[in-house]
């Protein structure tokens, strides 16, 4: 029995491998073990995301994937909103790319995990109008998009707890980070994909 309690206290409550198929009529019942993946565009997929961050129960905890290049802005700043709004305790992994837009979702996550092969571009936001736009609404989307452009660089700054002059020197005018320059400059904390049970490694971090 006591060989039993031990291993129950050795395997992670979070981060463990998926259990197998539950018997006909049953349902998982442990809200906490969500996962949810933010890959490809942002905007492409932006209400199945949001409809996935508000399917899962508040506060609970669970697991975000990134694999994404980015998109729109406003949608990462939406998917970022829930996550913080919805309180939710969510470990966001970047399991690919972690990139531009998709950096709002990812900062907003209460704990944040990369690999030593994780890539993160940090860029400022960028210009995205339609080409028959009228010059009357080009005028005011510029005096705009400064005001954005500074207010979601203060907002990943406090996001991510980050002096607002070190975020700049890798957004101006831009710049791939790598998965240890993000543990090293105390963003997020690292997972070895080939040293050991990871699952472990994840849980001591946690």
């Amino acid at each position: 029995m006591a060989a039993h309690n031990d291993s129950a206290r050795a395997e992670p409550s979070l981060f463990r491998p998926a259990p197998g198929p539950l018997p006909a009529g049953e349902r998982a019942t442990r809200p906490g073990d969500w996962e949810v993946v933010i890959s490809g565009d942002l905007l492409e997929k932006s209400s199945d995301l949001a409809e996935k961050l508000t399917s899962v129960p508040r506060r609970s905890r669970g697991v975000i994937w990134f694999d994404s290049g980015g998109g729109s802005v406003y949608v990462g700043l939406a998917l970022a909103s829930i996550i913080r709004l919805r309180g939710l305790d969510a470990a966001g992994v970047v399991a690919g790319e972690c990139s531009s837009a998709a950096l709002l979702p990812f900062a907003a996550c209460p704990r944040r995990f990369v690999t030593p092969h994780s890539t993160l571009l940090f860029h400022p936001i960028r210009w995205q109008s339609d080409e028959h736009v009228r010059l009357e609404e080009a005028a005011e989307w510029a005096r705009h998009f400064q005001y954005v452009e500074a207010d979601l660089d203060r907002l990943i700054s406090r996001m991510f707890d980050f002096q607002l002059d070190r975020l700049t020197e890798w957004t101006r005018p831009g710049r791939f980070v790598t998965g240890a320059e993000m543990v090293d400059a105390g963003l997020a904390r690292m997972v070895d994909l080939f040293a050991g049970d990871v699952w472990s490694q994840m849980e001591k971090r946690s």
